[in-house]
């Protein structure tokens, strides 16, 4: 008997996102749910990086709602009482919902948990390694503080969450090799160690979703080997699910359980790695060709 599919975490439904005359998204609709790895991919300029923008805050879609649903699945039903009454949240003892299309992009992370890195790696390179993960921990430190009274005094209530916030980052820094380089500057990095050192950023956010934008771009064959597993570790280890913009196809089949396909800001396919792999219009959209010449295409490149 096959196994029901798990509750959704973020539901995409009808998103439109135009600049001008430009339609970068056109209809968009799909769903990530807990505890999976949602790969959204597609060709160089399908739209990918423009719904990263409109599901963390960055972009106000112009059409369109972006869901989240933390805690009991039931929440679902809420959703569209909270469109209708014109709230961007909703918060229950279960659970919360919220319509992240109505929010900022700082409640977005604080709030509905949603995460992110970039497709060019955005440090604080001046500081260093440990300071990069406290710096993501400044909003709950700030309420521990009591907007900087609590701590100036020493209180120890600062103190503990500061020592809270210090495990955290360094429990992140072990995960992801980086614990021996806690103290060095984090431009001096190199290239791969920075982009694992961004994901462990938005990681001490505590995120149900991590969105991850082209986070194997530039690295060797060992690195994205490594960066598989730290994916999957956060999947499995860390309740986190995971939504991952990705060129490097390998990366792609192996870890996601779930692929989406954008091809000029529409959806071509969606469904398991396994059947989008097989699918003609996929083949086409990659290849540059017409549905019915993949086969020749195939044919002249070796495929």
């Amino acid at each position: 008997m096959r196994a029901s599919p798990a509750p959704a975490l973020l539901e995409v439904e009808h998103l439109t996102m135009r600049f001008g005359g430009l339609v970068a998204i056109n209809d968009l609709c799909f769903t990530a749910r807990r505890g999976e790895i949602t790969a959204l991919i597609g060709p160089n300029g399908a739209g990918k990086t423009t719904v990263f923008n409109c599901i963390t805050g960055f972009y106000k879609p112009t059409e369109g709602r972006i869901a989240v649903a933390h805690g009991d699945a039931r929440l679902w039903s809420e959703l569209d009482a909270l469109t209708l009454c014109g709230d961007r949240k909703l918060t229950r003892p279960d659970g919360a919902l919220f319509l992240l299309e109505r929010m900022p992009d700082h409640l977005v992370t604080r709030q509905a948990k949603v995460a992110r890195t970039f497709q060019n790696i955005r440090l604080f390179s001046g500081m260093t390694v440990l300071e990069n993960l406290l710096v993501a921990q400044h909003a709950p430190l700030m309420v521990a503080s009591g907007f900087t009274l609590l701590g100036v005094l020493g209180f120890p209530s600062y103190a503990r969450a500061e020592r809270a916030a210090v495990d955290k980052a360094r429990h992140w820094l072990a995960l992801t090799g980086l614990i021996e380089r806690a103290d060095e500057p984090a431009g001096a990095l190199p290239y791969g160690a920075q982009r694992r050192l961004e994901i462990a950023r938005a990681m001490c956010t505590d995120p149900v979703l991590l969105c991850l934008d082209e986070p194997a771009a530039g690295l060797n064959p060992r690195e994205s080997a490594a960066l598989n597993d730290l994916i999957l570790t956060i999947r499995d280890a860390h309740d986190t699910s995971v939504l991952l913009i990705e060129h490097d196809m390998s990366v792609v089949m192996e870890i996601s359980d779930h692929v989406v396909v954008l091809d000029y800001g529409v959806k071509i396919a969606d469904g398991s790695p396994a059947a989008v792999r097989n699918d003609q219009k996929v083949i086409a959209a990659y290849l540059g060709v017409a549905d019915d010449e993949v086969e020749a295409a195939e044919a002249e490149v070796g495929l």
